[in-house]
């Protein structure tokens, strides 16, 4: 009569699923507070001693459910802990080969008054709580369940954990190098960056890019603005661009954003292009001036067509003056694909079995960049898979207490069942 109910209640969950859930369960407790030691050990990405400590905390869990470690050590110029790395090979692979992405690295550094877990009801705040140890710990104790339930048989999972996501480290092809060789040997890509919602899942992510724009005019007395010796003065000719890049390029999905402008008669710009200074004159037409923005695209096409759109507006020179563009590429983009809607399709199955409800895409246009967009190229992705919270990079940072055992069931049950996929 129980597993009537149980089954009833839950839709075509199997006997050993069953198991899996009832592992979950037994281990909830021991979850939280895993969490809220990881939480307390401050791994700021620059804090270099507490990413590896954090890193070695999850280590000591991952062997205890038979997972082999690897740390990889980044260029000590790069000033960034490293990674960790996890495998489980076992027997014959017969089903998908996983790579479950997280990252052991918060926003918070040291000197950050935001240091310590706290409960409150079904409410849990901390640094990093949601974004994303809480997420990580999903992924353990998904895997725990499955050990303990003697599911993980004739399977590759390899369980990434990023040490630099929130501030990566340079060059990208050095610091994510592990990470792409680890996806060329996978299937499926799951990400574990925090939800977008209970019943929603990501496909897809918007790529980044950075741009820095100078404009050059000649230095006159402000009578003379306009006339033909003088012309129209830097500052004119950066707003001149900026405006043609609101009204020329909007597009679904693509934004582009100046978060610094400097200009005038004098002009110091910091070498990492973040800040500086400025000074002039009313009655002095500025001769320089300097902006740096960000671009979020949905697709390679999308940046390229939008950088060639934006060289050909800065081109256009008001008189007298000259501009200089220079476009970088940051995080690529995770279009959607296909392959990335099936393992949607997978998941939201799973969410229905257990009773959950339908998981549908989320709006790639509300979601940032991440680290599953530098593997999206060679696996099928799904993102998203962690908890839910707000207030991610605030000193507010909390995450939902009533769902976290419900992500971590999905998870653990979407792991099996893509393990043993024929």
């Amino acid at each position: 009569m129980l597993c009537l109910i149980f089954s009833m209640a839950f839709g075509q969950i199997n006997r050993t699923e069953q198991k899996i859930l009832e592992r979950i369960d037994a281990n909830y407790e021991e979850s939280l507070s895993f969490l809220e030691k990881v939480v307390n050990i401050n791994s700021g990405s620059l804090n270099i001693a507490g990413v590896q400590k954090v890193g070695k905390v999850f280590s000591e869990a991952f062997t205890d459910i038979g997972f082999q470690n690897t740390w990889v050590d980044l260029p000590a110029e790069m000033k960034r802990g490293g990674h960790l790395f996890s495998e489980f090979s076992e027997g014959k692979i017969k089903g998908k080969r996983l790579l479950l992405i997280g990252h052991l690295d918060t926003v918070f550094e040291e000197d950050s008054p935001f240091q310590t877990f706290r409960r409150s009801g079904d409410t849990l705040f901390g640094p990093g709580v949601a974004d994303m140890k809480g997420g990580d710990v999903v992924i353990l104790y998904a895997l725990k369940a499955l050990q303990e339930a003697g599911a993980l048989k004739n399977a590759q999972i390899i369980v990434s954990l990023i040490g630099d996501e929130e501030k990566t480290g340079d060059p990208q092809e050095v610091s994510r190098k592990s990470l792409v060789d680890a996806a060329k040997r996978s299937d499926i890509a799951l990400g574990f960056e925090g939800a977008t919602g209970f019943n929603y899942a990501t496909i897809a992510r918007r790529g980044t890019a950075s741009w820095s724009l100078e404009t050059t005019g000649v230095r006159a007395h402000s009578a003379g603005v306009f006339r033909p010796n003088t012309g129209a003065g830097a500052i004119y000719e950066a707003s001149r661009i900026l405006t043609a890049f609101y009204e020329e390029l909007q597009e679904e999905y693509l934004t582009y954003n100046p978060g610094l402008i400097l200009g005038g008669s004098l002009v110091d710009v910091a070498d990492d292009h973040s800040k500086g200074s400025a000074a002039g004159k009313t009655n002095v037409v500025s001769p320089y001036t300097f902006v740096k923005g960000d671009l979020r695209f949905l697709t390679p096409e999308q940046m390229e067509n939008a950088k060639a759109k934006m060289e050909a507006i800065v081109s256009r020179h008001l008189p007298k003056t000259d501009a200089t563009f220079t476009f970088e590429p940051g995080y690529p983009s995770m279009p959607p694909t296909a392959g990335n809607m099936a393992v949607l399709q997978k998941l939201s199955k799973v969410s229905v079995d257990l009773g959950q409800g339908e998981v549908l895409p989320f709006d790639p246009g509300r979601r940032g960049a991440g680290d599953i967009s530098f593997v999206a190229a060679y696996v099928d992705a799904l993102d998203g898979l962690g908890v839910e919270g707000e207030g991610a990079h605030t000193l507010s940072e909390w995450m939902d207490l009533k769902t976290f055992k419900s992500f971590t069931q999905r998870a653990a049950l979407l792991i099996y069942r893509l393990i043993h996929e024929k």
